[in-house]
Order: structure tokens, then C-alpha cells, then sequence
């Protein structure tokens, strides 16, 4: 069976990552967000392009990640753990040169006592109630971090996707509120925190998904292809049915295709029915219920055959899938599963 194709273009990452930090002043700094290998596309190749091509600071989820990325983007770059300092993780801080973001006084006391002098960053809750110091716990524990050195002061905008929601100025009031007068860097602006305008992006915004031309970052250039090969056809009679339990069954002569891929590629089964591929600009619906490795998809209204279908592409990103299915863009990308044929295109320096 030919395995689907995801086709990654560097060129499009790098002028995504562009034009965000060009919507900030030259104060202020533009990291990349990498975790979870590049959103599912592959820090290997991505993250090496980024730093080559200017990017100095990167944050990662855990010290793993931050291991891996440190033997990609060589001893330069600052890494950024989001996590913190987790117990256990102190070697690979210590060895690697990482820069974990501490979220409580019990990661402060932690680093403090394991890495003495070593780098650290410190994340604030404003509200989001996820990671982070809270305000009371924050006052007391400053003056001992202040005196030790953070690197960067930072917190999370829960509703940054949504411009008016009343939400981002709140927390952007409390930010305010919890950081005035420190004599530290600061950064609270992730990719929507970025479009918000200048108010919001202090001494260092970190996009992620829009790096990818993911939503809100919809002006973005499509950096991502994912198409699905044709591995057999046939004809459907009216009253035939397709696929596992008759879900689909035809009404009229139909040309069925059926594609290489399917749930254990990381596609939902919630496509089946409702999804659409590409043949170029020219729809195709999704017949039937998604399997383990296999789609099936109406082309009766094609000319000819064609060799592969697109599921991600020009004409549907990947905030489009998830809408279908009531999940967002970052879902879809991470769950692509590792059977597909990954290429890179473009990322020269």
C-alpha cells in the first residue's frame, strides 16, 4: 500500500514567522513556539531553519523536548521549558544549558536548591487558572526570585483567539498589576496575543500555531500539504452500500476511489460523511466511514482518475477539518500520525 504524502513547506514557515515579528518593534524579541515536534511536523528540520534563519529563543513543553531541541539548534539558542522544573528533570536543565519557567514556589525551591545560579523563567497566573504563580503566592516569593535573576516574566492569554473578549484585556490589566516597576523582561503573547497590537507585546511574543498559517493567524501562508493516494476505484450501483455498517449507499452510478489513509494516520472517524478532499480546486466528498488505513470518496464528477487526493491544502487548512469535526487546527495537526511520507520543501539559508 503507497503511504500518504505530508508535504512541509519551509519557506512558508519562515515567511509566516516573518511577517509575526514584524507586527511588534524592534524591542521587542519574536521566539518560535516548538513543542510537541513542531506541532506534529518535525522540529528536525523546522526548528533547524528557524534558528539558522534568526531565531534565538524557542520554548518547548518538557525537558525531553528540550533535550531534542537542543541537539538540533546547537548551544546558542535559549530554551524555554513550560513546564518548569518537574522533579527529575534536573540533570538534563543542568547538562543541556535549558531554561525552565517556573510555575509555583515548589519548582522555585527546586530549581533554587538543585542548579543554583542556573537560568529560569517564571510564569504568572492571570487568570487563566492553569500554570503559573498566583498573585499572593507571587508577592511573597518575588523578592527571592528578583534578587536571583529570571530571565523572563511571563504569563498565558486564555482568549487570545477571540480579539474582543473581554478576557484579554483583563488579564492584560493583571499582568500589568503583577509585573510593575520589576526590572525584567516580559512576554504574555503567544500567536493571538501577537495580532492583538503593540499594548500586548512587551519584550518578547511567542507564535506557535501561526507559524503554520494556523487560525487567527488566517493571513498566514499555507505551509502545509497532505494528500492521500488513489489505490483503487470501482463502480457503485444505486442501492450499494460503502464502507463499514452500509453508512453510505448510493443513489445514483458512482465512482468510488478509495485513498490510503485513515484513523490509525491520526484522521478522525468523525470525517466519514462529512469531510471533503481535493482534486486541485475540484471538490470530493468523503462516502462512508473512516477506517484504520483506508477512505473512500465519491470522484464520479472527476474526468480522470486521479493519482492522490488532498485532505490539507490551499483550498482546506486545517482549522476547516477541524471545524467539521468540533476541534480546532492544533488538534488535527498533532494527531497526523508518523506512517505518512514527510518531505520539506524550500528552508534554503
Amino acid at each position: 500500500m503507497t503511504t500518504a504524502s505530508l508535504r512541509i513547506d519551509l519557506d512558508a514557515i519562515l515567511s509566516n514567522w516573518r511577517a509575526l515579528d514584524a507586527l511588534s518593534g524592534t524591542a521587542t524579541q519574536t521566539a518560535a513556539v516548538v513543542k510537541a515536534d513542531c506541532y506534529g511536523l518535525g522540529a528536525s528540520r523546522i526548528a533547524r531553519m528557524l534558528a539558522r534563519n534568526g531565531v534565538r529563543t524557542f520554548f518547548v513543553a518538557c525537558a525531553e523536548e528540550g533535550a531534542t531541541l537542543r541537539q538540533i539548534v546547537g548551544e546558542a539558542p535559549e530554551i524555554f521549558i513550560l513546564s518548569g522544573h518537574c522533579a527529575g528533570d534536573t540533570e538534563m536543565i543542568g547538562d543541556l544549558s535549558l531554561t525552565p519557567v517556573l510555575n509555583s514556589a515548589e519548582q522555585m525551591h527546586r530549581h533554587f536548591e538543585a542548579l543554583p545560579g542556573a537560568a529560569f523563567g517564571i510564569q504568572l497566573d492571570t487568570g487563566m487558572n492553569r500554570l503559573g504563580f498566583e498573585a499572593s503566592d507571587w508577592f511573597a516569593a518575588a523578592p527571592a526570585v528578583l534578587a536571583a535573576g529570571p530571565k523572563l516574566i511571563m504569563s498565558h492569554l486564555a482568549c487570545s483567539d477571540e480579539a474582543d473578549h473581554p478576557m484579554n484585556r483583563q488579564q492584560l490589566t493583571e499582568f500589568k498589576r503583577m509585573t510593575e516597576g520589576m526590572k525584567v523582561p516580559r512576554s504574555l503573547s503567544a500567536t493571538g496575543g501577537t495580532l492583538l497590537g503593540s499594548e500586548y507585546h512587551f519584550d518578547l511574543v511567542r507564535p506557535g500555531i501561526g507559524l503554520y498559517a494556523g487560525r487567527p493567524f488566517e493571513a498566514g501562508t499555507p505551509a502545509v500539504t497532505l494528500s492521500l493516494p488513489v489505490i483503487q476505484t470501482r463502480e457503485v450501483h444505486p442501492g450499494e452500500t460503502v464502507g463499514y455498517s452500509n453508512a453510505w449507499t448510493a443513489d445514483k452510478e458512482t465512482r468510488v476511489a478509495t485513498v490510503a489513509a485513515g484513523y490509525a494516520d491520526g484522521l478522525s472517524r468523525r470525517l466519514g460523511n462529512v469531510a471533503t478532499l481535493w482534486a486541485g480546486d475540484i471538490p470530493c466528498p468523503v462516502i462512508g466511514k473512516v477506517s484504520m488505513d483506508l477512505i473512500t470518496v465519491d470522484i464520479t464528477h472527476l474526468d480522470e482518475v486521479p493519482d492522490a487526493l488532498d485532505l490539507i491544502g490551499p483550498n482546506q487548512r486545517v482549522d476547516a477539518i477541524g471545524d467539521l469535526i468540533g476541534t480546532i487546527g492544533y488538534e488535527i495537526l498533532t494527531s497526523l500520525g508518523h506512517r505518512y511520507q514527510r518531505s520539506y520543501v524550500g528552508g534554503a539559508a
